[in-house]
Formats: C-alpha cells, sequence, structure tokens
C-alpha cells in the first residue's frame, strides 16, 4: 500500500521532492498549500486492510480527482459513501432531499444523509472499520457541514469508530465575529455556541466540539486528524471547486458571512441569479436604488426564489474588492443598516414568513437583540458591544483547539 501511497503523490504533482531538494528550488517561495488529502503518504498505508467509508461531495479531490476515484486506484477498500446536502456528486439542488443510490462511476452504495435520515445506522456502521470525513467548509455557523460532521462524530463514539478528519484551509480563517450563537434559537442552521465566523478548519472545530463537550451526552469521538500543510489562518485561500452551487465565485464565498444574514430579511439576496450572495434586492426598493436583478428559476441553485421574475432594486456587490474584506476581519453591518432604512414597508423587513429562505433573523444572527437594534437605529458600535463578553471569551477558548496559528 505504500508503494500505491507514492505513485499518487507522484500522478497529482505533490510534495514528492526531499526536504533538501525542495529548500534549494524554492528558498525564498512561499510553499504550496496541502490539503490533508492531497498528503497521501499520510493515510494511505493507515487504510490498508481496512474497510473504508467516506463522507464526501465534489469538493472531495486529491488534485483535479475525487478523493474516491483516487484511494480505489490504489486498492483502498471503500465499502460505501455518505453523502451530504447537494449529494456525493453534487447533482441535488440546495435543499433537495436526496436518495440512496448506486454510484454509476465505481459501482459503491450511497447513503444519503440529507433525506430519511441524518445519520448513519448501526446497520451502516456494521462493516466499516474507519470513516473518512472530507468535505470542504466556508467557516461560517450557519454552513451546515460542521452539523453534519458533529452527527458523523456521534456515530463514530456509539459504535466506537476512529473519525479520520482530512482537513482542508478556511478561506474565511482570517474572520471571527458575530454574536455567540444564544442556544434557545439553535436550529440546523446553528447548533454550537459559535460566532456567525467562527475561524475554525474542520479540524479544529472537531477537536472543540470534542473538548467543549458539545456532542450529545457528551461522548467523546476517537479522532485522526491529517492537517493542512504550509497554512495559516491569515492566507488567502481559492477554493478549486464550488464548495455549493450557490457559492460559486470568491466573492460569493468571502461576503457569505455577512449576505447570508439576508436569509432572515424580505430581501433577494441573489438567489435565483448566477452571483447569489452579491447583490441584494427587493421590488419595493424601487426608486430608492438605481441598481436592479430580476431573480429565475434555475435547476440546481435556486428553482423558487423570493420575488421570482420579479424585478428587484439594491445593492450591487459585485466589484467589492476581496482584499478588503479580509484586511476588515469584520462582518459588515452597515448594508441591513441601510436597507432597513430605506425600506418603505418596515413592517414586512424581518418578516421570515413571507418568504421561503432559511430562517428568522434570530437563527441565523443568533441572538435575540438584533432585529430591535436595527429597528431602533442603534449604532453599528452599540451593536458590536452587545456581542460582548461573549465574542472574546469564545476567541481566547479557541486557541486550546487550533492547528494552525
Amino acid at each position: 500500500m505504500q508503494k500505491y501511497a507514492l505513485i499518487l503523490i507522484i500522478l497529482f504533482g505533490l510534495n514528492a521532492c526531499s526536504e533538501k531538494k525542495q529548500s534549494e528550488e524554492i528558498k525564498e517561495v512561499k510553499k504550496e498549500i496541502l490539503t490533508g488529502a492531497d498528503q497521501t503518504d499520510k493515510y494511505i498505508p493507515y487504510l490498508e486492510g481496512k474497510n473504508v467509508a467516506v463522507m464526501a461531495n465534489p469538493t472531495t479531490i486529491i488534485g483535479d480527482k475525487h478523493l474516491v476515484d483516487s484511494l480505489l486506484a490504489v486498492g483502498v477498500n471503500i465499502v460505501k459513501v455518505f453523502g451530504p446536502e447537494h449529494g456525493f456528486r453534487g447533482n441535488a439542488s440546495a435543499g433537495d432531499k436526496v436518495k440512496d443510490e448506486i454510484d454509476q462511476a465505481t459501482g459503491i452504495p450511497i447513503i444519503s444523509l440529507y433525506g430519511k435520515k441524518n445519520r448513519p445506522s448501526e446497520e451502516d456502521m456494521e462493516n466499516v472499520d474507519v470513516l473518512i470525513y472530507d468535505l470542504q467548509d466556508v467557516g461560517c455557523r450557519f454552513y451546515t457541514n460542521i452539523n453534519a460532521l458533529s452527527r458523523l462524530m456521534e456515530t463514530c463514539a456509539a459504535y466506537d469508530k476512529e473519525l479520520l478528519i482530512l482537513d482542508r484551509p478556511n478561506p474565511n480563517g482570517h474572520l471571527i465575529d458575530g454574536p455567540i450563537l444564544d442556544m434557545q434559537f439553535k436550529s440546523g442552521i446553528g447548533m454550537f455556541p459559535l460566532p456567525m465566523s467562527h475561524g475554525l478548519t474542520v479540524g479544529e472545530f472537531a477537536q472543540m466540539a470534542n473538548g467543549e463537550g458539545w456532542l450529545t451526552n457528551q461522548v467523546k469521538c476517537k479522532l485522526k486528524i491529517i492537517p493542512v500543510a504550509n497554512y495559516d489562518h491569515e492566507m488567502p485561500y481559492t477554493l478549486p471547486v464550488n464548495p455549493s452551487p450557490n457559492l460559486n465565485t470568491e466573492l460569493s464565498i468571502l461576503l457569505y458571512p455577512t449576505t447570508c444574514m439576508f436569509e432572515g430579511t424580505y430581501l433577494n439576496h441573489g438567489r435565483g441569479t448566477y452571483f447569489p450572495f452579491t447583490v441584494l434586492g427587493s421590488p419595493e426598493l424601487e426608486g430608492v436604488y438605481n441598481f436592479s436583478f430580476t431573480p429565475t428559476g434555475i435547476k440546481g441553485m435556486a428553482e423558487t426564489p423570493l420575488f421570482m421574475d420579479q424585478v428587484c432594486y439594491g445593492i450591487d456587490l459585485r466589484k467589492y474588492d476581496v482584499e478588503e474584506i479580509r484586511k476588515s476581519k469584520q462582518i459588515n453591518l452597515q448594508w441591513i443598516m441601510e436597507l432597513y432604512k430605506n425600506h418603505p414597508h418596515k413592517e414586512k423587513f424581518f418578516d421570515s414568513s413571507l418568504s421561503n429562505q432559511m430562517g428568522t433573523i434570530e437563527k441565523l444572527i443568533g441572538s435575540e437583540l438584533f432585529r430591535q437594534q436595527i429597528k431602533d437605529g442603534v449604532s453599528e458600535e452599540e451593536i458590536r458591544a452587545s456581542w460582548e463578553p461573549g465574542l472574546s471569551e469564545y476567541k481566547e477558548m479557541r486557541k486550546k483547539y487550533l492547528l494552525y496559528q
């Protein structure tokens, strides 16, 4: 098996040079970021002789090839794949329930954890020795991959299995901001007392969930983590594969910690366009803003978006400087403050019953104060002060679980 690991390293142009040769060739050049999956020599020998299950989606890659296909090619015995939201191969729309199936490319059974059930059963785990988790995350409390991860951790704890996490960079790793989730608003879009943007990779989150006793009945999962090489949280990282259909550009990913809060408003934030999370608007803002866009049904992205086939007027963020987002290290509150102030029907602004969007503003922000603060015209400084001391305490606690400085 070790020789196959070496073959993979060579095939995908990974770190096959010796330390000495590398230092001669790259003296002052920053080393390439290598994901956990890229570092095949660190885990393929460990998988030899084991029955392996994988939690995977289209971001689960080595080089430009899917991890599952690559591991099968070198003889790893993958007995099943668990599929999250959007499915294993990414062919399901956001929010669509996904059915069990047989993967046409490999013949491996795919068990959906975004349909009739959200965690593996005892029967699913019977012939599994080790479960691999390798999904790209974007570092936000309301991005549901970490919820799926926590359920896998609980499953592994229940059936005495080890979870192997192949870690990946957090493209929003520089950003730790927002109120800590008030657990009275715990939901499918916020299960843990994290800020809106938590500044963790999934490997670090898993260590935190174990260490802080966040898993059901405070169980502990046996973890093996392959960290990202040559990485720290300040490094820009452009994802090689879109993490989900509606996060389809680097800008949308970097704006997501801010613009996802508009799921809790009666505004369209680009769903039903090919530039989601980068525009904000409503038909009711006609005459207030000149910029406009028209949401339509787009298969695989948003088939029945809010204000479908209606012209929406509002704010265009598509030319926003991504470097400014990274430098600010803050969620932007000015846009929601401005749009509320300019909205002609303020009683509708936070009425989630009028739309089919993700949840209430309380569930997204994580605070019972925010809605009233915006209505009352409270300053950004006062809003941010209300997030303390929770946010500072979280930042200090987070240090215990960091794999990267």
